[in-house]
């Protein structure tokens, strides 16, 4: 969808931007551009809308050269957020949300009611925020406003420049989570600029770390925080790598350990006896679909009547996650709830456990993986522990 193909931005004092740049963005891929203020990366993006001419090089946008394309038409087939957000003061959010469907052409009724529909997409309602004005909204209401505006038109490309950097880092957190949703649907090749390496993990399915002028490593975010290429990547990313690869790494079913499990209708006594003899001190308790109930001790078993069923001495649990979700999740609902391990559920049906030694082990298979460059399915534990 986006290749760069030797690409050289250069100015006339001599200084050069970026230099003889190559990479590939896929149909429907999100990439980050992440790196040091000057480092060429908002030159990369602004590029591709022609807002700066390259020096050298081309750049294709699906197949076509765009130094052979009109530059406002190009602009108006490409979506452009910026952290300022850049919009009208005088008009209303949804005429703002409208701009680019009028511009070309679109009748009025039709750019309303597009305008409308993005405003839903990104969590206004249209009704109640259409008819305000820029400055009755918040930072972050209005940068969501700015990504619909983007978006009314239903171009094929979208470019953000540090899109959630003018907002505190809850409501940066909140529109980060938005936009991957939103993205989820609608599946836009995006290049999105940022200094933040954690934001760039993120949200980015592949990452560009830059250097100056030009990409020390471009791979998956996995590879970049597990595998960095270079000292340079390595430092840029940061000792603490390992816990940021934590934000990137999901938790698969091949990861959990299978606890004791009881039914709700099963005796104290029949439960009692069986934890016992397997050594263990708790159980979790499941309903007759395979769902998760909550969860009952060994001291909850001893001190109830021998005779009563699980179900009256079960304790609600509170220390689960989804299969799918970040390590990263699961760690924190461990420390949330000072909880030794995590339940996974599939919706409402149990999977099994996650242990902290099970979280580090996953984490260590998914670098390994990423290092042979094979799933993480066919590491085996072996090569983590021999590690």
């Amino acid at each position: 969808m986006i290749r760069f193909e030797e690409v050289t931005k250069r100015y006339p004092d001599g200084t050069t931007a970026v230099d003889g740049l190559s990479f590939e963005v896929s149909e429907g891929e999100l990439v980050t551009l992440v790196g040091p203020s000057g480092c060429g990366k908002t030159t990369t993006m602004m590029m591709v809308n022609r807002l700066i001419e390259p020096t050298s090089g081309r750049i294709l946008v699906n197949g076509e050269d765009i130094a052979a394309l009109d530059p406002v038409r190009l602009r108006r087939r490409i979506g452009y957020v910026i952290q300022q957000v850049g919009l009208f003061p005088h008009r209303t959010v949804l005429d703002n949300t409208a701009t680019v469907p009028n511009l070309i052409g679109w009748k009025r009724a039709k750019a309303r009611a597009r305008a409308a529909e993005l405003l839903d997409l990104v969590g206004l309602d249209p009704k109640t925020y259409g008819p305000r004005y820029p400055q009755q909204l918040s930072g972050g209401q209005r940068q969501r406003v700015g990504v619909a505006r983007a978006l009314a038109a239903d171009p094929p490309v979208l470019l953000m420049d540090e899109p959630f950097g003018a907002v505190d880092p809850v409501v940066r957190e909140q529109l980060q989570d938005e936009f991957l949703r939103m993205q989820a649907s609608v599946r836009k090749t995006v290049l999105l600029v940022t200094h933040d390496i954690e934001e760039a993990v993120r949200l980015g399915d592949r990452i560009a770390v830059y250097g100056q002028g030009r990409i020390e490593q471009f791979d998956t975010p996995g590879a970049v925080l597990g595998t960095p290429t270079t000292p340079y990547v390595a430092e840029f990313v940061g000792a603490d790598r390992g816990l940021k690869r934590l934000s990137v790494t999901v938790i698969e079913p091949d990861d959990l350990e299978q606890p004791p499990i009881a039914r709700l209708d099963d005796t104290a006594a029949g439960v009692l006896e069986r934890l016992r003899a397997e050594g263990a001190r708790w159980a979790v308790v499941l309903d007759g679909h395979g769902d998760l109930h909550g969860w009952v001790g060994i001291e909850d078993l001893t001190a109830g009547s021998p005779v009563g069923s699980v179900g009256e001495l079960a304790h609600r649990m509170t220390a689960w996650v989804p299969v799918g979700a970040p390590l990263k999740q699961a760690f924190g609902v461990m420390l949330q709830y000072d909880a030794g391990w995590v339940a996974v559920l599939d919706g409402a049906r149990f999977l099994g456990v996650l242990t902290p030694a099970k979280l580090h082990e996953a984490l260590r298979r998914s670098v390994d993986a990423d290092a042979r460059g094979v799933p993480r399915g066919q590491v085996p534990f072996e090569s983590v522990a021999d590690a």
